[in-house]
């Protein structure tokens, strides 16, 4: 009865989602029992999980970073946390990147600056870049709350163990949020669509199609608990696949169109950044306008509609691959795809539409796209947080029985 005539709290536990590709934070809003993802000072909810050093300055959440200082700019550092490579496995990581990597004695990766404020080493670990986003998350919900945040609830792939986990947790530390309880993501992602409350539901298919990774988990829900059956994916499958097909559509194309053999460095760059805009416009939209002044013809700006359905045939191949992981993990349960209840998306590639369409035609249903994939993981941290903290209308806490479950890699 109290609680009714009472005015509610300002949440005091934040969600934090620390991506590969785009991180966010949320909080439980008691009373009204939802969700708010707060944005920053640009309106934006998720920003990209990217550093760039520079002389004089550190700089979170813009890819465009990578344009100007590409060796000094750093992302996908989630790959890398808490995990340890042999020197064949560093060089192979390694060359997928414009910044220099080196490993320590232990064989954990340090990235090596070109560039950098004059208290800040010049190797740097893959907990500090995280601690760096965090913060940027930090200052966003002392803002919004206009309170001091120190405490937090994060999430990490099903597949993390005690060394990713804790090297996690100390990224956060270093950014001042004690973290209370770590959860897994797709258990995140259940606990956002609901699918603790429904009775009826027991077996649950994430797909989770990030920007640089493919995660599939099939959970046994049963109310609160959580139970791993099966786990796989594909660590080099996502959304920046299929920039890349399209960036190198669009340079035929302007090589075609105007005769000639190179593109100026900074017209590339300039150019992936539109891509990364023309795929979102091509999830809800057939066509989408590509302008870009470029520095190669002194200024002269190249004009271009790309049409949905020529996206989808650049990235045809890369779209039939995300079954791959989903059947192993069927199988390896010994189920099949109609013993599934429900399916649901995580990540911002799985709003590609010949991804959703795969999916329809091999479950026989559609899957379950009540909320914007991106925010998925970070709004089910967020109702965590909220449990935790007390917050009212109460939720049902998350349990997560312990598993021997691997993950089944998929390249």
């Amino acid at each position: 009865m109290s609680q009714k005539f009472l005015p509610p709290p300002k949440p005091g536990i934040v969600g934090i989602d620390l991506g590969t590709t785009y991180s966010c934070v949320g909080v439980y809003q008691a009373g009204t029992g939802k969700v708010k993802i707060l944005e920053n000072r640009d309106g934006d909810q998720c920003i990209p999980s990217v550093v760039a050093f520079s002389e004089n300055d550190v700089v979170v959440g813009y890819k465009a970073q990578a344009i100007g200082s590409p060796d000094s700019t750093i992302y996908d550092a989630k790959r890398f946390i808490g995990k340890k490579f042999k020197k064949s496995e560093l060089e192979k990581e390694a060359s997928r990147y414009s910044f220099q990597m080196v490993a320590d004695e232990y064989g954990q990766i340090r990235y090596k600056l070109v560039e950098k404020p004059k208290d800040i080493d010049t190797l740097v670990s893959p907990e500090f870049i995280g601690s760096r986003v965090i913060d940027n998350l930090k200052s966003t919900a002392e803002k919004a709350l206009e309170k001091k945040v120190t405490l937090g609830v994060m999430s990490v792939p099903a597949e993390f163990n005690e060394d990713q986990r804790n090297a996690t947790i100390h990224a956060a530390k270093i950014a001042g949020i004690d973290i209370l309880r770590v959860i897994n993501e797709p258990t995140a992602a259940a606990l956002a669509y609901g699918l603790h409350k429904k009775p009826d539901i027991s077996y649950v298919l994430v797909v989770d199609l990030g920007g640089g990774t493919l995660d599939v988990s099939l959970l046994n829900v049963q109310g609160g608990m959580f139970i791993t059956m099966g786990m796989a994916g594909n660590n080099h499958l996502g959304g920046q696949d299929f920039n890349e097909r399209l960036l190198q559509y669009l340079i035929t194309q302007i090589k075609q169109k105007y005769k000639i053999n190179t593109l100026d460095l900074s017209d590339i760059n300039s150019l992936r950044m539109l891509v990364e805009k023309t795929k979102r416009v091509l999830s809800s939209e057939m066509t989408s306008k590509i302008v870009l002044p470029l520095k190669t013809l002194n200024g002269e700006t190249f004009h271009f509609t790309i049409k949905r359905e020529i996206f989808e045939d650049l990235i045809s191949d890369l779209v039939k691959k995300v079954l791959e992981p989903i059947k192993r993990v069927i199988d390896f349960v010994k189920m099949e795809p109609e013993d599934i209840d429900e399916v649901v998306l995580v990540g911002g590639s799985t709003r590609t539409p010949s991804v959703r369409k795969l999916l329809a035609e091999f479950f026989g249903k559609k899957p379950n796209t009540s909320i914007d994939p991106e925010l998925a993981v970070v709004s089910g941290v967020a109702v965590q947080a909220g449990v935790i903290g007390g917050a009212w209308p109460l939720q049902v806490s998350a349990v997560e029985a312990r598993t021997s479950v691997r993950k089944i890699h998929i390249s």
